[in-house]
C-alpha cells in the first residue's frame, strides 16, 4: 500500500510538471522581454512601466488571445549597453532563444539597440524600442522591410524630429532672453552634445539652422556621455559669450554640467535635451545648481497631454516615488501598442500582428501615436511628430519643482495654438538677468 501511494504522489508530480510545460509551450503566458541598461535610470524606466502594465493586465484576468485570456509574464535582461554592444546582443539572445518571448521592449544607446534590433529581426520577434532615436532603426524598416518589419518605435520620436522639438525650444527661449534682457544683435548659442551616434545628426543640424533663426553658433563641443568634469567645456563657453547653451545629453554627462554651470553662475541659459534633468533626483544630484535648466521631456507633474496623461503619471508616482521619464513608456508599448493588436485579431503571430499595429492610430499617455511613412509610401514604423500627435513637452527646473513650460501658446500653422493643461512661465537664471541688466 505504501509503495503504491509513493508511485501516486510520484506520479502526480510528475503529471503536474508536464501540465506547466505544456501550459508554457502552448501559451498560456504571453512573454515579453524587457531589455535595457537596468543598473541605470533609462533601464530602470524601462522595467517600471512594463511592470505598470503587466500588472493591470493580469488584475484584469490578462489579455484575450482568441476565446482565452493570456497573463503576461515579464522576463528582465540586464543589456548594460552603456558599457559593452556585446552584453547588449548576448542579453537579447537569452532573451528570444532562451526565455522564447513573445515580444521584446526597451533598449537606449543606439549603437546597441541596432545590433539588439538584428537578432530580433532574424528571429521574427516584434520588438519596440523604448529610447534609442536614431533615425536608420527605422529606415532599416522602409529599406529591407521583410526583414525589419518586426521592428518599431515606442517612443521617443526619431533624432531628427528631437531636434526639431528642441530647435523650437531654443527658439522660445531666444525670444524671451532677446526681449527681457534687451540683447541687441543675434542671440548667441553653444551647442554642446554628447559624443554619441543618436546625436551626430545633431550637429550639421544646428550648424545648418541656427543661422536661419536670426541666431550665431559660437560652438561646438563634444564631451564623453559620461564624463564627470566638464568646466573646461564650460569655461570656454563662457568665454565664447553664449546667451544659450543647447544641450543635448542622454547619458550621465548631464548631471555635472548642470551642476558645474551653476556653480559657475555662467550668465547663459541651459536649454535642449538632458534626459537626467528629466528625472526626480536630479535636483539633489546637482544640489540645487541644475536649477533653470530646461529640457525637452515626455511628462511632469501636472501637465496634462490628454485623458490618459494624469491617471499614468499618478499612479506610476505613487508606485515608484516619481515621475516617470520616457524609457517608463514600455507601458504605453504594452497597454496601448501590443495588447490591442493581439486582442483584435486573437494572436500572437507576428507577421498577423505587424499588419495591423503599423495601421493603428491610436491614444497613449503622451499623446496619439500614428506610424510614418518615407517619401516613398513605404512604411517606416517611426512615430509622428507634430500637433494632434507626438510634441513632448518642455520642462525647467524652478526653485526644485521640475515644472512644464512648452508648449504653452505655440503657434505651429496659421490658426493653431498648442498649450498643455498646467503649463507655466519660463524663468531666466536671476545671475543672467543681473550680468545684462547692469
Amino acid at each position: 500500500m505504501k509503495c503504491f501511494k509513493k508511485s501516486m504522489f510520484v506520479s502526480a508530480i510528475i503529471f503536474l510538471f508536464t501540465v506547466s510545460l505544456w501550459a508554457t509551450a502552448f501559451g498560456q503566458e504571453i512573454k515579453i522581454g524587457v531589455i535595457g541598461p537596468m543598473k541605470f535610470v533609462q533601464g530602470i524606466g524601462h522595467w517600471n512601466g512594463a511592470t505598470m502594465a503587466a500588472d493591470e493586465l493580469n488584475a484584469k484576468g490578462g489579455v484575450k488571445v482568441g476565446d482565452k485570456m493570456m497573463k503576461i509574464k515579464l522576463i528582465q535582461a540586464d543589456s548594460n549597453e552603456f558599457l559593452s554592444v556585446t552584453d547588449a546582443t548576448n542579453a537579447m539572445e537569452r532573451l528570444i532563444t532562451k526565455e522564447k518571448v513573445n515580444f521584446v521592449v526597451g533598449g537606449f544607446r543606439t549603437e546597441a539597440v541596432m545590433a539588439m534590433q538584428d537578432i530580433a529581426m532574424d528571429k521574427r520577434v516584434i520588438f519596440i524600442g523604448c529610447g534609442a532615436a536614431h533615425p536608420e532603426l527605422c529606415e532599416r524598416v522602409a529599406k529591407y522591410y521583410d526583414q525589419y518589419k518586426y521592428f518599431f518605435r515606442g517612443t521617443p520620436y526619431s533624432s531628427s524630429d528631437l531636434v526639431k522639438a528642441a530647435f523650437i525650444h531654443v527658439g522660445t527661449v531666444g525670444a524671451i532672453v532677446k526681449q527681457s534682457l534687451k540683447i541687441e544683435g543675434p542671440i548667441k548659442v553653444a551647442f554642446v552634445a554628447e559624443k554619441a551616434q543618436w546625436a551626430d545628426p545633431m550637429v550639421p543640424a544646428v550648424q545648418a539652422t541656427l543661422p536661419k533663426m536670426g541666431m550665431e553658433l559660437v560652438g561646438v563641443w563634444r564631451p564623453s556621455p559620461v564624463a564627470t568634469d566638464v568646466s573646461a567645456e564650460l569655461s570656454a563657453i563662457q568665454r565664447a559669450g553664449a546667451h544659450i547653451i543647447f544641450t543635448i545629453f542622454s547619458s550621465s554627462v548631464g548631471i555635472p554640467f548642470a551642476r558645474q554651470g551653476g556653480e559657475l553662475k555662467i550668465p547663459a541659459i541651459q536649454v535642449g535635451i538632458n534626459v537626467e534633468a528629466q528625472k526626480t533626483e536630479f535636483w539633489q544630484a546637482t544640489r540645487g545648481m541644475g536649477n533653470y535648466v530646461i529640457t525637452s521631456n515626455t511628462y511632469a507633474e501636472g501637465v496634462e497631454q490628454n485623458e490618459l496623461t494624469t491617471p499614468f503619471v499618478e499612479g506610476y508616482k505613487k508606485r515608484y516615488g516619481e515621475i516617470p521619464t520616457y524609457t517608463a513608456d514600455t507601458y504605453a508599448a504594452i497597454i496601448y501598442g501590443i495588447v490591442p493588436a493581439i486582442e483584435q485579431t486573437g494572436s500572437l503571430n507576428s507577421d498577423v500582428l505587424v499588419a495591423i499595429m503599423e495601421n493603428r492610430v491610436y491614444k497613449v499617455p503622451s499623446g496619439t501615436v500614428r506610424y510614418t511613412k518615407d517619401n516613398l509610401g513605404r512604411p517606416l514604423h517611426d512615430l509622428t511628430f507634430g500637433p494632434g500627435y507626438l510634441t513632448g513637452i518642455a520642462t525647467q527646473w524652478q526653485d526644485g519643482k521640475l515644472v512644464g513650460v512648452w508648449p504653452n501658446g505655440w503657434k505651429p500653422a496659421p490658426g493653431v495654438d498648442v498649450t498643455y493643461k498646467g503649463m507655466k512661465p519660463i524663468k531666466l537664471p536671476p545671475w543672467m538677468i543681473k550680468a545684462y541688466k547692469k
